[in-house]
């Protein structure tokens, strides 16, 4: 087989490019998704429907730890991208070697503070009643493999920076299936509950580290670090830091707004509102798996082709990736809108999550189609290197606009308020997002010349 090499991102056409590197990014985001809602269907119908709401009470604080680790990986591999299309090895060296020290010393330390504040942080994000003890149950075991996730998010994004798409999708595919397994192991033929599904998960991560420690010490690496690679450089760390932020307050978002729809669900209709956003935040990211494949396939082609100033690719890759990405959201949308009684089924036999679910899964997903614009816009900025737009891009869609919106609608519609201010979000998001890129591409990357 062919050795492939970082610089084909800078030769091979633009179209066959991003499908080469789409295509496993999906496939891998499509298993790891399968993974997350088999493992809630496997939870629901094997603990429980209350256990569904405890593991979302979770995500949050897991999703932020282990969002250090993707924030170091995504603000590095932009460098590295960009120092491979510049034919800077040096620099993409020490990038990742200080990646690895910020993921160690940042993971770690979080991780210790979590446990430390078990009992106060699982209440915050609405494990409330017969939800707590599940809860803290699944979070003091995720929290022990965090940090081993932490470098797994961080190693993926690396490999994927070094134009080496299957790779990374095999270090999805490994965990995902692997945490299938050890779930039908422990909670189905062992019948440890909560703490079976939690040591599948840890389990899983740790089998998804073994792998990426052999690639980074085969010949598969163009990345060959040695000890003097770890010492923090302060411009690189800076910059790591300034890309990596965007990352990282995404996720952050991520989490509050876990927090918060968790407990205004509650408070509005207690336990079976919460299994119901459980249930569609599961189905989330599997449902949205070719866009965010489409995404990440985009990212470390603009990035090396804007490092080696080839701008009319990177405009090519831009206008190449909206267009695929929003076709398939478009089918997506069109399932999503026909059969959510059909799917809301897989999750669980209670009549009441049943009755509740599939209206507000139509309304949390009415605006996919036109997605696309917004994610791959957001991630053009964060891909060459302009934090600050890139991390308003990042903000605009909950921060901004979502987590205002839904204290607001409620007040006039009540729970429904809360499921309408999920496309309205996506809707002025993509609206802000397409004037950047319009005002981007028009006054900097047309004004440049190509090479």
């Amino acid at each position: 087989m062919a050795k492939v090499s970082s610089q084909d991102l800078g030769t091979e056409p633009i179209g066959k490019l991003l499908i080469k590197q789409a295509v496993p990014a999906a496939i891998g985001i499509l298993v790891m998704s399968l993974n997350i809602l088999v493992d809630t269907i496997f939870v629901g119908n094997w603990i429980g429907s209350t256990a569904i709401a405890a593991i979302n009470v979770v995500l949050p604080v897991s999703f932020f730890i282990a969002a250090l680790g993707m924030a170091i990986g995504v603000g590095g591999s932009s460098i590295i991208s960009r120092a491979l299309g510049a034919d800077n090895k040096l620099k993409a060296l020490k990038t990742f070697g200080n990646q690895l020290s910020l993921t160690f010393l940042f993971t770690i330390t979080f991780a210790v503070f979590g446990v430390y504040f078990v009992d106060t942080l699982i209440p915050a994000f609405g494990g409330k009643g017969n939800i707590f003890e599940p809860a803290k149950i699944y979070y003091e075991i995720i929290l022990y493999g965090v940090p081993v996730l932490g470098f797994v998010m961080l190693g993926n994004n690396v490999i994927r920076a070094e134009g080496k798409p299957k790779f990374a999708m095999y270090a999805m595919l490994i965990p995902s299936v692997g945490n299938l397994v050890l779930d039908y192991v422990f909670i189905n033929v062992l019948d440890y509950g909560m703490a079976g599904a939690a040591w599948a998960t840890t389990g899983s991560y740790i089998v998804a580290f073994l792998f990426i420690f052999w690639y980074f010490l085969s010949v598969n690496s163009e990345l060959k670090i040695n000890l003097s690679h770890f010492g923090f450089n302060k411009a690189i760390v800076s910059e790591i830091g300034s890309l990596g932020f965007v990352t990282l307050a995404r996720q952050a978002v991520v989490s509050v707004t876990f927090l918060l729809v968790n407990n205004a669900l509650y408070d509005f209709g207690g336990e079976t509102s919460v299994t119901t956003y459980a249930i569609i935040g599961r189905l989330s990211m599997f449902a949205l798996f070719p866009v965010f494949g489409i995404t990440q396939g985009f990212i470390p082609i603009a990035g090396f082709n804007f490092g080696a100033k080839k701008y009319n690719r990177v405009k090519e890759v831009i206008y190449t990736a909206i267009k695929y990405a929003t076709i398939l959201g478009t089918l997506v949308f069109i399932g999503l809108m026909f059969f959510p009684e059909v799917i809301t089924k897989w999750f669980t036999t209670d009549v009441h999550v049943i009755r509740e679910t599939p209206s507000n899964m139509r309304w949390t997903f009415a605006a996919v189609p036109i997605l696309a614009l917004q994610l791959i816009g957001a991630a053009y900025f964060q891909a060459v290197g302009k934090a600050l737009p890139a991390l308003l891009l990042t903000l605009t869609r909950q921060a901004i606009f979502f987590i205002p919106l839904m204290y607001i609608l409620p007040l006039y519609l009540g729970e429904f308020g809360i499921w309408l201010s999920f496309p309205i979000a996506d809707l002025l998001s993509t609206l802000v997002t397409a004037y950047f890129l319009y005002r981007e591409v028009n006054l900097n990357l047309n004004s440049k010349t190509t090479v």
